[in-house]
């Protein structure tokens, strides 16, 4: 009976650091869905998509995935009982394609956001990948494109995890290209759906 108390007890604790992850306000931008969880990984898990775009009528200009991963016997890689597990994308300019730090930007970008929000981390990994597209054929109208996609972990050093969230979706519009709100500004909530 005592381990179902203990369990039950993980699940309530869980549930209040998804409330208040529900609580975070992003830029109006930002278009935030919970999606279905991973569901292998770790006993407690949720996970949100976004999406960036200057109004619900027009293109996207980035997309991501956060997810938030919960597992009480604290797995040795993550260094901690919570790892959140990042997606980003966007497409870029062409003449980036060939910029040797882009990479190094990407990752900045993040780090930066992180810290920025005040959110305090450990054990960060991932990768920054260009993805270069020319079309040929029936495609050569479309010319080059350039996306930039952000994978990355990290172990929260605190549960509160609504700087991460906030961290995570100022990145997301750094990589869509969309101008930081100037100091004293607060962004209205996004939409939710």
């Amino acid at each position: 009976m005592g381990s179902k108390n203990a369990s039950s007890d993980i699940g309530s604790h869980f549930s209040r650091v998804v409330r208040e992850l529900e609580t975070v306000r992003l830029r109006p931008e930002v278009s935030l869905t919970e999606v279905p969880a991973p569901g292998r990984i770790a006993p407690y898990s949720v996970a949100m998509t976004a999406e960036v775009a200057n109004s619900p009528d027009d293109d996207e200009l980035a997309s991501g995935r956060f997810v938030v991963l919960h597992d009480p016997s604290c797995p040795e890689p993550w260094a901690g009982a919570w790892r959140i597990v990042t997606f980003a994308r966007a497409e870029l300019e062409p003449e980036l394609a060939s910029d040797p730090m882009l990479g190094e930007v990407g990752w900045t970008w993040l780090i930066d956001s992180l810290a920025e929000a005040g959110a305090e981390f450990t054990a960060e990994a991932g990768t920054v990948t260009r993805v270069l597209s020319q079309g040929f054929g029936g495609l050569a109208d479309n010319g080059t494109t350039v996306e930039m996609e952000i994978r990355a972990s990290w172990t929260p050093t605190t549960e509160d995890l609504t700087s991460h969230l906030q961290a995570w979706g100022a990145m997301l519009c750094t990589i869509a290209g969309l101008p930081p709100l100037p100091e004293g500004v607060v962004a209205l909530p996004g939409q939710r759906r």
